[in-house]
């Protein structure tokens, strides 16, 4: 390119959308005098939230062979060779100085250093995703979700530790040995130090409360929807009996 940076990454825009439609319904959830009164001190006109609604509904989103591109162009890059980099240094978390050492560049390529594409799977749900891409008109199935994960993962040299948090939760359903492995992997960021000497620096605090989300929602299926609360739990036998107070709404739950 020729210039530096990217052009429409996906998880960027398709937040940008979430926010905006949350926003919509944030003040049209307020009664008519409170909601004024909110975009009198704001200085929001009628026309500017029909803007609002405009553009939540037109922007782009790039797509490649069937998956959500990370950014415009991801698919032209070059693909990497992950099995000979990972036959011949092992760990290749830090996978921009290892090309670097080659002479070469990690953004010519299609490879992450944690999750982006897939921290959508992350924040929202399937459902959620497929219903902001449906406002943009465009179509995705319920079949492309494990596509995308597995497109994704196969180039991320989870350089992060926050990248086990991100795929324990997108793994957790559909490949639960998997997701254990990477939560394990988070779990060990700091107890086992697993980067070589950054805990002496400063501890991943990002990945210690990952980890405890994980546990609490992830692994719970608890999620907020409209006015309900849901549980749909798929709990590891491994990780033995978890006991939570909820409090929602005024309820008392154990």
């Amino acid at each position: 390119a020729p210039y530096d940076g990217i052009d429409d990454n996906a998880y960027t825009n398709i937040m940008a959308v979430w926010v905006i439609t949350h926003a919509i319904d944030a003040l049209n959830l307020l009664p008519l005098p409170n909601r004024l009164d909110l975009m009198e001190t704001l200085g929001l006109q009628s026309g500017e939230l029909d803007h609002w609604d405009d553009v939540s509904r037109r922007m782009f989103v790039p797509f490649h062979d069937g998956v959500i591109s990370q950014f415009e162009g991801y698919g032209d890059l070059a693909d990497l060779d992950w099995d000979r980099l990972r036959s011949q240094y092992g760990n290749i978390q830090r996978l921009d100085r290892i090309l670097e050492a080659e002479d070469d560049d990690v953004n010519r390529y299609k490879a992450s250093k944690q999750a982006d594409a897939l921290m959508l799977l992350y924040l929202l749900s399937a459902d959620e995703l497929r219903e902001l891409l449906a406002r943009l008109g465009y179509r995705f199935t319920p079949e492309q979700v494990p596509e995308m994960v597995d497109y994704y993962l196969a180039r991320t040299s989870h350089g992060s530790t926050l990248s086990g948090v991100v795929h324990t939760w997108v793994l957790a359903r559909a490949n639960r040995d998997r997701a254990m492995e990477f939560f394990t992997q988070a779990l060990k960021s700091d107890v086992s130090d697993i980067q070589g000497g950054t805990t002496s620096e400063g501890i991943h605090l990002a990945a210690m409360a990952g980890t405890v989300d994980l546990m609490q929602r992830c692994f719970t299926g608890l999620e907020t929807r409209s006015n309900r609360i849901i549980l749909s739990p798929y709990w590891p036998e491994s990780l033995g009996v978890l006991a939570i107070p909820i409090h929602y709404r005024g309820l008392h739950l154990h």
